[in-house]
């Protein structure tokens, strides 16, 4: 049912039931408004810490009450174009950026450009505000964010002599794969490349070597183009575990949890994770093991990775959306973003929370994440429409068999341009 039709029969509805008080549902009898507010924090503690902090603005806001509704980040897409559709969205909806452009194109979600306070705007760098921006309007605001780390044995790294990189003295890819050379042997690998879903960790690596695949015409039009920056991270790929043979070959098709039990046990010197995953590490590793947090590698563009931080967003058919966009200003506070943050194991995009001590600690790798936000940028495919048919029909099995030795780097190039672009026409037409 299309969102016109929801509102014409609400509407006819309503004249028919108007002694009855008919209302849609959002404002109880005594005028006060209920909101809801859809959030896809499933750890304990970001469900707890996002629970807290709807109760505290219940209690202060006793007009204007927020239900809180679990939803599921497994089926996030498909569960809010369904409510946009049957007009039953939440009110305030969490969500990712990279899952944004088509509701925002669609005309489901609210522009925020007059509806966020000024403290909000200004305390969020444009960096991020860029990621949830489409066409002339914003239509989420960038809460959460994290980079890609690599979480290392400390043990093994000692033991090799190798150096240690920091965020000011990274390694390069190239020292990289060399040092994964280096701490391979006795049936360890020195990497282990978690790529079951290849296309993101590329793209967003590849913003340190200068890559940028979709270029943005003077017609607003998008092709891809594979060009020597591109190549670096997926080539480093390639032959770590083609050539050196210092990558596993057999984590290629796993997701990042699948690599842990190896970790842990020493078959991988290190994997990289995002930033996150040190949660699940600190409550699964073995007593007595020793790891640590190190920034990826840097290229000709330093430390640069694209990110699609979490995003909290208005949807276009609430009736309230000054309402909410005063709940999001709240949930997004300085104090309150550090707790969201923490709970989450992730990085505030708020300057101001991120100056938080809490957030510069050694302890797991808190100091060295923090360092990296300043690199952070939008993901490459931000706001490219037909992105998410040239992922999943072009660029996963291209980079897949790529990374698997079954095609070479033509081959590659060919099927992310050629194909690629035939896809994405489809969608600029």
């Amino acid at each position: 049912m299309t969102r016109t039709r929801t509102r014409i029969l609400t509407l006819l509805a309503c004249a028919v039931l108007l002694l009855a008080g008919c209302s849609g549902g959002d404002e109880a009898d005594d005028g006060r408004i209920t909101l809801r507010f859809q959030s896809l924090a499933w750890q304990d503690e970001s469900v707890k810490a996002n629970k807290e902090l709807v109760r505290e603005w219940n209690a202060g806001h006793p007009d204007v009450r927020v239900e809180y509704v679990q939803g599921s980040w497994d089926s996030v897409h498909d569960q809010l174009l369904t409510s946009f559709e049957g007009g039953e969205a939440p009110d305030i909806i969490h969500d990712a950026s990279d899952d944004l452009a088509d509701f925002a194109y669609g005309g489901y979600l609210a522009d925020l450009t007059e509806l966020l306070p000024a403290r909000l705007k200004s305390d969020i760098p444009e960096r991020s505000w860029e990621t949830v921006t489409f066409g002339d309007g914003v239509y989420g605001v960038p809460f959460l964010q994290e980079p890609r780390v690599l979480i290392a044995n400390a043990a093994l790294l000692k033991e090799s002599g190798v150096r240690t990189p920091t965020p000011e003295h990274p390694w390069t890819w190239a020292e990289f794969r060399q040092v994964t050379k280096e701490l391979s042997g006795d049936g360890t690998y020195g990497v282990a490349w978690p790529l079951k879903e290849p296309v993101s960790a590329t793209l967003n690596l590849s913003l340190s070597t200068g890559g940028k695949l979709f270029h943005r015409g003077a017609d607003g039009k998008v092709t891809v183009r594979f060009e020597e920056g591109d190549r670096v991270v997926p080539r480093t790929i390639h032959d770590q575990v083609d050539t050196d043979r210092s990558a596993s070959p057999t984590t290629l098709g796993s997701g990042g949890s699948d690599t842990l039990p190896g970790f842990f046990a020493g078959k991988y010197a290190m994997v990289p994770l995002g930033f996150s995953y040190r949660q699940q590490i600190e409550q699964q590793a073995p007593e007595g093991f020793d790891w640590q947090v190190l920034p990826a590698p840097a290229g000709a563009d330093g430390l640069a990775q694209g990110v699609s931080p979490q995003t909290l967003s208005i949807a276009e058919d609430s009736p309230h959306k000054k309402q909410a966009a005063a709940f999001v200003d709240f949930l997004l506070e300085p104090d309150n973003m550090v707790r969201l943050a923490l709970g989450d194991w992730m990085l505030p995009t708020g300057e101001q929370a991120l100056k938080d001590p809490a957030l510069h600690t050694d302890e797991h790798g808190w100091a060295t994440g923090t360092a990296l936000a300043e690199h952070l940028r939008s993901a490459p495919a931000q706001s490219v429409r037909g992105y998410a048919e040239w992922k999943d029909k072009v660029a996963t099995p291209a980079l897949q068999e790529y990374y698997s030795g079954a095609i070479g780097m033509d081959e590659l190039r060919h099927r992310l341009e050629e194909d690629g672009n035939l896809v994405l026409a489809r969608y600029q037409r």
